[in-house]
């Protein structure tokens, strides 16, 4: 067993004692002090479902630590639900807590010189805050996944967190009863785990399995099967090994490790906030990553799972398809992925996917054929013009209407946007701009999933466009654009937009322009006046000062970098 262990300090000299003393009191025995110090961070909380059962994985994950000679010390992290606080102020703090987890887990594992850490997460957040502080520390860590919720059923149809949000749209155009809209609600979540379909925390799950930060086939096993735990122990037990081989975070979160994951978002038709997170991560890291790679992998990848939210099944039917390696196995097949990215458990990707066959079983219908996907390229595209210089982020796959151009609908927040929807206001050919719900102007970007699922319920979703510097769900799809940047609030041409001028979103061609001259948006920047700052004390007055622009990953230590 190798020397350089952090917490080696606790057993040199007699000055240590008191340090030996404290750990003696939460069980440390005379042998344990030569074993590594290994931290599970455990995000387990009830007020959502996805980290509900979060604690079983923990003990889990400990015993693996323990039989393979190693010491957990479990401490835990932050969650809030992006579904419950979704539509309400308190959606300022979802993104906010990406950060807060990150901090909260190199502190605790700083603070006492562990020496890897095991992470343990459910709702979306968790899992990049989770792995920015792996990549930010730098010590063996890998990462376990909370688990998917099984789909709830209603009259025969496959039910998700999303269907109750649709379900509000429908009852307002008086397409749903009060009733139905209630046994939707009652059905949507039978139990723990994360949101169901192709949504933030699934995605999120999927690229970190891509990435070689967690076992292979452990991003898309139901919360509540036993193959979970399973999986949570052979991570400890995975842990330790990488312990011992010292292999790092930054080995794994390489260039191709990070295009190895975009790869597998677009594939799999992942959420918009991978965007996000994976530019958050790589900044972490100190890899270089823009939002053009996401363009340029997008152009080489095919959609090849029909996953909601625009298509069919959740990610349980994924699992049982052969889940994400074999997703990657056929990206690896056609040249579409590294497999030479090394993994936490010592292997390369190529080596990871060996057994995996190269073709779907043709006994399901939830992964495409190479030769017979979803979409021919990828769905996440990255739109530029005048009125996101610095780029915005859309689903672009699965639209009727590709191209949109109509009259803008300024709304300076969501609450007032998803009024003027459920009260009939918004007509087909609308352009809605929801603006101020940036980083900073929000703060904290909230989605809007409100009214994107309001706008589908209504009947709306194919005529309609949106526009926002906040962000989107896992669970919107239509024609709507988000992470608008630059962003309102630091004068950005979203925040110069007037009611009724014309906006052009031009998928195919991926432009979002504002049919207004040169001349007369440098008269109305001249006219704009910054607004003044929504909070001026404590967590969210502070991250409105230190966040960077989203085309960055909306990170809030860009300029404490040499």
């Amino acid at each position: 067993m190798s020397d350089n262990f952090r917490s080696r300090v606790i057993t040199q000299g007699f000055e240590r004692a008191p340090n030996r003393a404290m750990l003696r009191a939460v069980g440390f025995g005379d042998a344990d002090f030569d074993k590594p110090l290994v931290g599970v961070a455990n995000g387990y909380s009830t007020i959502t479902p996805c980290n509900l059962g979060l604690n079983l994985l923990a003990h889990q994950a400990q015993e693996g630590i323990r039989a393979s000679g190693g010491m957990p010390q479990m401490f835990g992290t932050i969650t809030v639900s992006d579904g419950i606080s979704m539509g309400t102020e308190g959606m300022k703090y979802s993104l906010v807590s990406r950060e807060v987890i990150a901090d909260s887990i190199e502190t605790a594992v700083n603070a006492q010189s562990m020496d890897g850490v095991l992470a343990i997460g459910g709702c979306d957040k968790n899992m990049p805050g989770a792995i920015i502080a792996m990549a930010r520390m730098n010590i063996p860590s890998i990462f376990v996944y909370g688990g998917t919720i099984k789909p709830g059923h209603y009259q025969g149809k496959d039910l998700t967190i999303v269907s109750a949000f649709e379900a509000v749209g429908q009852h307002g155009a008086g397409k749903l009863s009060a009733a139905e809209l209630l046994e939707i609600e009652r059905h949507s979540c039978p139990g723990a785990g994360s949101c169901g379909g192709m949504y933030t925390a699934n995605t999120m799950s999927s690229a970190i399995e891509a990435m070689g930060l967690s076992l292979s086939f452990s991003s898309t096993m139901a919360a509540e099967d036993e193959e979970k735990a399973h999986s949570a122990r052979a991570s400890g037990a995975a842990l330790l090994q990488a312990i011992r081989q010292q292999i790092l975070p930054r080995d794994i979160i390489t260039r191709p490790a990070l295009e190895n994951a975009i790869a597998v978002v677009m594939a799999v038709g992942g959420s918009t906030n991978a965007v996000l997170h994976l530019l958050a991560i790589a900044h972490a890291a100190e890899v270089p990553l823009s939002l053009d790679e996401f363009e340029r992998i997008r152009a080489r990848v095919p959609v090849l799972c029909d996953l909601k939210p625009s298509g069919q099944y959740v990610a349980t039917d994924l699992h049982r398809a052969g889940g994400i390696p074999q997703v990657m196995k056929m990206l690896l097949v056609h040249g579409c992925l590294d497999g030479s990215a090394l993994t936490i458990t010592g292997q390369t990707v190529a080596q990871v996917l060996a057994d995996v066959p190269p073709q779907p079983r043709p006994d399901q219908a939830v992964i495409r054929p190479w030769d017979s996907p979803l979409y021919p390229q990828g769905h996440l595209a990255v739109l530029r013009g005048n009125l996101a210089e610095e780029g915005a982020v859309a689903k672009i796959t699965g639209v009727k209407q590709p191209c949109i151009t109509g009259p803008a609908r300024v709304f300076e927040s969501e609450e007032a946007c998803l009024a003027a929807i459920l009260r009939g206001e918004i007509s087909p050919g609308d352009v809605i701009v929801i603006r101020y719900e940036g980083p900073k102007g929000g703060p904290g970007m909230r989605e809007m999933l409100a009214p994107t699922a309001a706008i589908i319920g209504a009947g709306l979703g194919d005529c309609v466009g949106l526009i926002t510097d906040g962000r989107f769900s896992g669970g919107t799809y239509g024609m709507v654009v988000g992470h608008v940047a630059p962003e309102a609030a630091v004068g950005g041409t979203i925040a110069l937009v007037n009611p009724g001028d014309i906006i052009t979103i031009d998928a195919p061609n991926r432009r979002l322009e504002l049919q207004v001259s040169d001349e007369e948006l440098s008269q109305r920047r001249q006219q704009w006046q910054p607004p003044a700052p929504r909070y001026r004390r404590g967590v969210l007055a502070k991250y409105a000062h230190l966040v960077s622009s989203s085309s960055l990953g909306a990170v809030t230590d860009l300029h404490l970098s040499p």
